[in-house]
């Protein structure tokens, strides 16, 4: 804030309030929330995929892992303080993810409020022409997901000291159309991440068209590695490997 005096008038001062924005609100700082709340929401999907690979080894095995997870921090955390604390910074980094994506749209669209007459052809990848549906049937899965193998209400064992059971009655035969729904939810993951790993990688320098190709395959066999990671045991259950 500073003060200016009108010189037309001198017993009139002026008051110009000059407002900063945030750093965080920024651009680059929308960009730095997202690629932020990214890679924790890739690690986490790592480390998942990795636990349900899990049911390969049996389901004694499986089981001792699910527990474990349960315990984790013991005895410094009680009970499953360490589930409930992983919840709650996933739930951030989506909230931020998501709100700061939406922002930076907001910004674009407005920096181009007069739409072209004739579009081009769109020289994005489908990918980021398709981040917005797939974004919402991600987040629909989510909710599906954590209802059913979570909370159990819609699994039909339901019982959380036997979660093999409960992912094996999941993606039985005869509940064909929720294995459709988790394809479906984690092929629109994939598309997501690809474009989102390829982002980062230009973020990161690779901006020349040797460097862009790279970037591509590298996105591209990222996305595609935890896809099938994710849809091997639905598809495992489905066909009687593992029951």
């Amino acid at each position: 804030m500073h003060w200016t005096t009108d010189q037309s008038a001198p017993s009139v001062v002026q008051v110009v309030v000059t407002r900063t924005r945030s750093p965080i609100r920024s651009n680059v700082g929308l960009k730095a929330v997202m690629a932020v709340t990214g890679i924790i929401l890739v690690l986490f999907l790592i480390l998942h995929m990795i636990g349900n690979l899990k049911v390969f080894t049996g389901e004694t095995s499986f089981d001792h892992y699910a527990h474990w997870l349960r315990d984790i921090g013991k005895p410094l955390l009680p009970g499953v303080w360490f589930l409930w604390i992983q919840r709650g910074v996933l739930t951030v980094a989506v909230v931020a993810h998501i709100a700061a994506a939406t922002a930076l749209a907001r910004r674009s669209r407005a920096a181009r409020p007069v739409r072209y007459a004739h579009r081009p052809k769109v020289q994005g990848s489908y990918a980021a022409r398709t981040m917005r549906w797939g974004g919402v049937i991600i987040l629909l899965f989510v909710i599906y997901h954590l209802l059913d193998l979570t909370t159990g209400h819609l699994n039909p064992v339901g019982d959380p000291t036997r979660p093999y059971a409960n992912v094996v009655a999941d993606f039985a035969p005869e509940r064909w159309y929720v294995t459709l729904f988790y394809t479906l939810a984690v092929v629109a993951l994939g598309f997501h991440l690809r474009h989102g790993a390829f982002s980062a990688f230009r973020s990161l320098g690779q901006q020349t068209p040797k460097g862009e190709r790279r970037a591509r395959t590298a996105a591209l066999v990222f996305a595609v590695a935890l896809c099938a990671g994710f849809l091997v045991v639905p598809f495992a259950v489905l066909t009687g490997l593992v029951s």
